[in-house]
């Protein structure tokens, strides 16, 4: 995928070698891009990240044509078919489904889980770790797209949905720190989105994005429990779940 993108001028790096095993992990090489930064905040965050989502899933090839893209980094792998409600987290052996959620964490993922199931549309190609960090600009021209080993196979109202929650999270992963974008910045990506696909989203389309952007705040925030972080984290989720489910229809 990532070659594909970069032979057509779509901002990543060029792959060098691989993807090869070596030890048990999967390494590859790629040319070192500089002279950019990440975009955090400013009135036009969400429409910078959003328009480039869009214009990543525009230009990769149609999902039959290119090998499995499964399975999704663990915190966008809602459909998975281990016991309990977590997928397991790649490359470890932590297992977040060994000790209790609060009930409205268990609660938020079970009604999301069966909203996600519930979206009928046809997977498309797309990046499942869309966050500030992976994204870098020269003003506000895109510059480079890194981490392709997340691409993955998803509808794309997920994928955008997915995003719609992290592309805000910073690189503080600290106890109450910002898990991701609130329920403004959500909507504003979503809106921002939706201009730049060219096509308005069905109800059910919209539904399901919010309900994916749940889906990844609320696996977050029970990393976070795992990882004892404290509650803050957890809480900042906590408290806009209801609202999020509700525009989920959920």
């Amino acid at each position: 995928m990532q070659r594909h993108l970069w032979e057509i001028g779509f901002p990543c790096p060029q792959p060098l070698a691989g993807p090869d095993e070596l030890a048990g992990f999967c390494i590859s090489a790629e040319t070192l891009v500089v002279g950019d930064s990440p975009v955090r905040v400013g009135p036009q965050v969400a429409q910078l990240h959003a328009s480039a989502l869009a214009e990543l899933i525009r230009s990769a090839p149609p999902v039959d044509s290119v090998p499995p893209l499964l399975p999704p980094p663990a915190w966008a792998h809602w459909d998975h078919t281990e016991a309990g409600l977590w997928a397991r987290i790649d490359g470890t052996d932590i297992d977040l489904n060994l000790e209790p959620d609060p009930p409205w964490l268990s609660d938020t993922a079970r009604r999301v889980r069966a909203r996600l199931a519930s979206l009928g549309d046809p997977c498309v190609v797309g990046h499942a770790d869309w966050w500030s960090q992976n994204l870098r600009w020269v003003g506000q021209r895109l510059h480079v797209v890194y981490d392709w080993d997340s691409v993955t196979a998803q509808p794309e109202a997920i994928l955008a949905g997915e995003a719609a929650y992290m592309f805000a999270k910073t690189d503080f992963e600290l106890d109450g720190c910002a898990p991701g974008a609130n329920v403004q910045l959500t909507e504003q990506f979503l809106v921002a989105y939706e201009n730049a696909r060219g096509r308005r989203w069905t109800i059910d389309q919209r539904e399901a994005a919010w309900a994916a952007g749940l889906w990844i705040a609320a696996f977050n925030a029970r990393v976070s429990r795992f990882e004892a972080r404290g509650e803050g984290f957890a809480e900042l989720v906590h408290s806009d779940a209801e609202e999020r489910l509700r525009r989920g229809g959920a």
